[in-house]
């Protein structure tokens, strides 16, 4: 049977801001800052066994990076005193390393009070500054603007402005498990793991978890957002917590993750992209980051060793795929993901955002188009990715009762090991990817794209990927019966993995194959100043732009769709 999609209005599952985990966390931050930066510290010192010369040695490796990061990647949003602050370090390093005569234990004395300075500054960076009227304030702009322009669109002549006859639910479809995420958020703790396309992102998804009635989330922001003064007071409304990229030293990364642990044991709702950073191929992410979603397994881990093995004490997994007809930033994205060889090198953040003009220029492109968005929420899983019922019971393979608790322990207690808490996060990666896959909503500009891109490669057989992207333009046809035929067959194998549960698709693959071609061809990067898509006027399909088609073809790899050509 075909979805049909369907406005709810969704009541708060906490009326009173009081009972919001984020407005608790809020109010000791202070305290909560403090005891992050302890537990990194100590953190540290377990990973460096407590020597004084392998402290020392990370802590210089943190210096040199952070030093070639003032120089070579400033950022507008970078503290003023950076500079001062790794100069006193590498001064204090120094003294450590000329005093003579110092007792092992006095020099790491001397460099754990240089790695406390370096953690407290770390988790004071990264904390947000969450605060109840302006995310009040945030979410009535968010919600009005984007209402205004969308019944500008809509509605002719000058009660546009007024009225209200399209809502943002019109136009950003929320579909899925939606009650069973409002349950368990009002029982347990939840982490939410998008996909991630776009920087808009964060934005659309804080705005879904607010129409749903959930309480606000903390969630991970790149620091780049935070550039833009626009963005950082949305996101600092929205409860983001701030995420360098450009700091892979060990002492960022485990203040990172030590502050995601505590914030989900203190049972503030989680979101991250568990991708890590926006899917520069147009794919579904299929490898992830790993880190912040091992915070999620050892937060559930110290719940219960600290006894709390009730509901209250859980954690849930809630994958959600964001589906665009359109990507912004497409264009770099894919230059980007053209341009790497394999190694992984530094990004230089896109500037697509780069000022709050080009911002509101593409959110009145966005909004003026006829065109959609859908949220698809998943089904929830506890840490380990089994799937769990109306109530949060974790349930095996063939629908039985199973306790998440008893996969934590070790000779009868709940232990500490990350050799085992690593092969979690692993396998629940895995199922997170897979879940992603089964969630992915098909929308017309995904068909056509995919398509087109798989029929051009069939006639170039013998050219590798980069030899098919710098086909000339010109030299590329597709005659259009052939093409309607495709996508007919591409469709029928579509539904036919609908049917088993492993894709899903918009209701509006349910219309006549010529107007969803039509529209499909409308759609894909509809305002990009390159088409990935042209339809000539003998009617034969061509494109202005290979690497942005394949861009757009990618959203259906993972599926064996392939195999159909």
């Amino acid at each position: 049977m075909e979805e049909k999609y369907i406005k709810h209005r969704y009541e708060p599952i906490h009326p009173s801001k009081e009972e919001w985990p984020v407005v608790k966390l809020a109010r000791e931050r202070k305290d909560f800052v403090k005891k992050v930066s302890g537990l990194a510290e100590e953190k540290v010192l377990s990973i460096t066994a407590h020597n004084p010369d392998i402290l020392k040695e990370e802590l210089e490796t943190t210096l040199y990076r952070e030093k070639l990061r003032i120089k070579q990647n400033p950022w507008v949003v970078d503290p003023d005193d950076e500079a001062t602050f790794w100069g006193d370090v590498k001064s204090a390093l120094v003294q450590i390393s000329t005093e003579g005569g110092k007792s092992k234990k006095e020099k790491l004395e001397g460099y754990k009070a240089i790695l406390n300075r370096i953690t407290s500054r770390y988790a004071e960076e990264i904390a947000s500054n969450f605060k109840h009227s302006h995310y009040k304030f945030t979410r009535s702009v968010v919600t009005f603007g984007f209402s205004r322009l969308l019944n500008a669109a809509r509605v002719k002549g000058f009660k546009s402005i007024f009225s209200n006859q399209y809502t943002l639910q019109d136009k950003i479809q929320i579909t899925g498990e939606t009650d069973q995420l409002r349950d368990l958020a009002s029982k347990g703790t939840v982490v939410m793991v998008p996909t991630h396309f776009s920087n808009l992102d964060s934005i659309l998804i804080g705005w879904v978890i607010s129409v749903l009635g959930l309480p606000p989330f903390i969630y991970g922001a790149g620091l780049n957002l935070f550039n833009i003064s626009i963005f950082a007071y949305f996101m600092n409304s929205l409860g983001a917590y701030k995420v360098d990229r450009r700091k892979k030293n060990l002492m960022y990364l485990e203040t990172l993750k030590t502050y995601s642990k505590e914030a989900i044991q203190f049972g503030c709702h989680s979101l991250f992209f568990p991708g890590g950073t926006r899917s520069r191929s147009g794919m579904i992410e299929s490898k992830l980051k790993l880190g912040l979603l091992s915070t999620a397994i050892e937060a559930q881990r110290a719940n219960f060793q600290n006894g709390l093995n009730d509901i209250g004490g859980k954690v849930f997994i809630v994958p959600v795929t964001i589906n665009y007809h359109f990507v912004l930033e497409a264009p770099s994205l894919i230059r980007d993901h053209l341009s790497i060889t394999g190694q992984e090198r530094y990004y230089q953040e896109n500037d697509e955002f780069s000022n709050s003009y080009k911002i509101s220029k593409f959110l009145i492109k966005f909004f003026t188009k006829g065109s959609d968005i859908s949220v698809s929420v998943g089904k929830a899983m506890d840490v380990l990715g089994n799937y769990v019922d109306k109530d949060g019971n974790s349930l095996d393979k063939k629908g039985r009762q199973i306790n998440t608790r008893d996969y934590f322990i070790t000779d009868g207690e709940v232990s500490v090991d990350h050799q085992r808490e690593e092969e979690y996060t692993y396998m629940l990666g895995k199922r997170i990817v897979e879940e992603f896959h089964k969630i992915n909503r098909v929308f017309n500009s995904h068909l056509v794209a995919f398509t087109a891109f798989e029929l051009i490669k069939k006639k170039n057989k013998k050219l590798d990927l980069f030899d098919l992207l710098r086909l000339p333009e010109e030299d590329i046809s597709i005659d259009f019966q052939e093409f309607k035929g495709a996508c007919e067959m591409v469709l029928k194998k579509i539904l036919e993995l609908k049917s088993q549960g492993l894709i899903n698709t918009a209701p509006h693959l349910s219309q006549p194959m010529d107007e969803l071609m039509k529209q499909g061809i409308e759609n894909v990067g509809m305002y990009h100043a390159k088409r990935p898509i042209v339809q000539g006027k003998s009617g034969d399909i061509g494109t202005d732009d290979m690497s942005l088609l394949y861009f757009y073809h990618n959203r259906l790899t993972g599926y064996g769709l392939e195999k159909l050509f």
